[in-house]
């Protein structure tokens, strides 16, 4: 097993409060199940870098960029909004009433996009390679124009759009199976015939959005609240044939573990070993269709200790054809 994992270095130092369920808490229970399960001494490790400001435009209208730089730099001088931070009140800028910026923030939210586009070079510099990308804030909530939902730039699409543009790719999928669905990656990779984007989600939920698809490039597979894993894979089954139609040259992952049974965000029903399957399913599409290559970029779950056990058995799934 090899599995390159990137990491940002101010992953878990952007805090918005003891309260805020988007913590830096995640990555260290993250942490603390690799260790546990022996994962952490056989799999590869690099420190994510900040994305390069012009790449953000891949996803990002130029005006949302500037704002977005603006509003972080005025965190270090503004005392109108505060937040606790380490016991202590520090200045925040919240971009919507879930998402803000201190002090750390930005530099976090560059270093998760960039991961990225880390992943996808190291993927694309070999055959039979994964990466999976702890980083945080997680993206795909954010919009070609505005943050949302905890995300601030939309890392996906970004290393999507990187992989098409630096590595003259025609084909790229995303498979995002996080328990709430992803807004802002549908809205813009809607239309792009050179990306698949397949997600499923809880239905009707936040952000209530998603059904209907807003392009033939989406497939969506809305779920009704308390279905469990057996119902879970087979509504999802079909990806798997349509994905080896498309014929991708990279799979990329939104991978959200907030459908385990565990979490107090939603009220789907999975475990550990759906996240395992659903993982080993796609590394075989991606076996026989780009050489194993896949990024997976970690999105949503918030509780702790369902996080970091379904991490676990996503990377596992991922490692075993």
């Amino acid at each position: 097993m090899t599995i390159k994992i990137f990491r940002g270095k101010h992953g878990t130092k952007h805090d918005l409060g003891n309260e805020h369920p988007e913590s830096p808490d995640r990555l260290f229970a993250i942490d603390d199940q690799l260790l546990s399960s022996g994962l952490e001494m056989i799999c590869e490790h690099g420190d994510a870098t900040p994305i390069p400001e012009a790449y953000l435009s891949l996803a990002h209208d130029p005006y949302y960029i500037k704002s977005v730089f603006h509003r972080a730099a005025q965190v270090s001088f503004s005392d109108d909004e505060k937040t606790v931070y380490a016991g202590k009140e520090t200045p925040t800028a919240w971009l919507d009433e879930d998402t803000g910026l201190m002090k750390h923030s930005l530099t976090a939210a560059l270093e998760s996009a960039g991961a990225g586009c880390n992943a996808v070079d190291y993927v694309m510099a070999g055959t039979e390679r994964q990466a999976f990308c702890a980083t945080r804030p997680p993206g795909h909530h954010a919009t070609y124009d505005s943050a949302m939902g905890f995300c601030v730039f939309n890392n996906i699409v970004l290393a999507a759009r990187y992989a098409l543009q630096n590595y003259n790719l025609q084909r790229v999928a995303i498979v995002d199976f996080d328990v709430h669905h992803g807004n802002g990656t549908e809205q813009i990779v809607a239309g792009d015939q050179r990306i698949m984007l397949c997600s499923s989600f809880q239905h009707p939920f936040y952000p209530h959005s998603g059904a209907p698809v807003l392009a033939s490039n989406i497939l969506a597979v809305p779920l009704e609240a308390g279905i469990t894993g057996d119902v879970f894979r087979e509504k999802v089954q079909h990806w798997f044939n349509a994905l080896s139609n498309f014929q991708p040259q990279l799979i990329l992952i939104s991978a959200g573990f907030d459908a385990h049974a565990e979490d107090p965000m939603a009220h789907l029903r999975l475990v550990e070993d759906d996240y395992f399957w659903i993982s080993q399913a796609l590394r075989r599409v991606a076996d026989s269709c780009c050489e194993g290559r896949i990024v997976s970029m970690l999105e949503g779950g918030y509780d702790l200790s369902a996080l970091g056990r379904s991490v676990v058995a996503h990377l596992k799934g991922l490692s075993r054809p």
